[in-house]
């Protein structure tokens, strides 16, 4: 055997370790977490979506770990776990919204994570009750400043995707309107659909049926485009340009994970994502699946944090 070769056998597996190591080929190598809401959330459908899709091409089982209250339980065990991939933090806007909601947050959204997909968004729908005169979001604002302070709208409870829809909307339209907060959706909409209040933001999916009978009116989506999950609506930017407010949720690793683990983790959970089966899923619970890169998501986040957060501050909002 050749002896120049035994010399150089260790330098040359360790570099096929390393170049294998570059690549995320190693990874994982043990059953993988993943941290989200209390069960029935949003944030938990599509980490379950995940849980059962991903063994496949992984080669390890996916756990969901549900973690109910406040997003800082869930935030603060990911942002604490080694980062090696192995444990993940599923989230929505609340986990980047928080700080500005809420005094002493233990995480710092940008510097304790490390995005690694937006996995799907949703946009509300602006809905009035059949009773209101307008049928635009143009005639409402419109109304809503003839008549300040009169129009009342309902919502979840403050810091809720939806409350802070409607308080977007009277920051950016320059209108006041009234807040009724509700412990959730549904209570919200039921004060819609009574008279109680005359408007509120809610998922398409939700108000669709209602919006069908004819009890509620449809004005507007507040994504930027118009959204197949609201068909025939159009964006409450095309009225009030600029305006924007979707619900999102991302796939997020510990700060300090290699680059090459967020990689494989991009590319298996975006091939998950981009499946037409997955895709229908996704739809039919009122979201749709996105699956952009990392670099995508921390995009999406900096502008949040930069609207809402600004809005946030200037309305004096506190999370309930």
């Amino acid at each position: 055997m050749n002896p120049l070769w035994l010399k150089t056998l260790p330098v040359s597996l360790a570099m096929a370790a390393g170049l294998q190591a570059a690549h995320g080929q190693d990874f994982p190598q043990r059953p993988i977490r993943i941290f989200t809401t209390a069960p029935g959330g949003g944030s938990d459908f599509s980490a379950r979506i995940l849980a059962q899709t991903l063994p496949a091409s992984l080669g390890q089982a996916v756990v969901v770990e549900n973690r109910g209250g406040s997003v800082i339980i869930a935030a603060t065990e990911v942002a604490r776990a080694a980062p090696d991939g192995h444990t993940l933090l599923l989230y929505g806007s609340t986990l980047w919204l928080l700080p500005y909601l809420h005094d002493k947050v233990p995480y710092d959204p940008l510097r304790d994570f490390l995005p690694v997909t937006m996995t799907n968004q949703a946009p509300n729908v602006l809905v009035v009750h059949a009773s209101l005169p307008v049928k635009t979001a143009r005639e409402l604002i419109a109304l809503a400043r003839a008549r300040p302070g009169e129009l009342n709208y309902s919502s979840g409870p403050s810091g809720s995707s939806n409350h802070l829809s409607a308080e977007l909307l009277k920051t950016m339209a320059g209108i006041r309107l009234v807040g009724i907060p509700y412990k959730g959706t549904s209570p919200a909409l039921t004060a819609l659909l009574a008279g109680e209040v005359q408007l509120m933001f809610g998922t398409a999916s939700t108000v669709a049926p209602h919006r069908t009978a004819g009890r509620l009116k449809a004005l507007a989506v507040t994504s930027a485009q118009p959204s197949r999950l609201a068909p025939g609506l159009p964006p409450l930017s095309a009225d009030l340009p600029g305006y924007m407010a979707v619900a999102q949720s991302g796939l997020f690793a510990p700060a300090g994970t290699p680059r090459p683990i967020i990689n494989r983790l991009h590319r298996e959970v975006v091939q998950v994502l981009q499946r037409a089966d997955i895709r229908e899923k996704f739809f039919n619970s009122g979201t749709e699946t996105i699956g952009g890169t990392p670099e995508e998501l921390a995009a999406a986040i900096r502008t949040e944090m930069a609207s809402m957060g600004k809005m946030i501050k200037d309305a004096g909002i506190r999370a309930q």
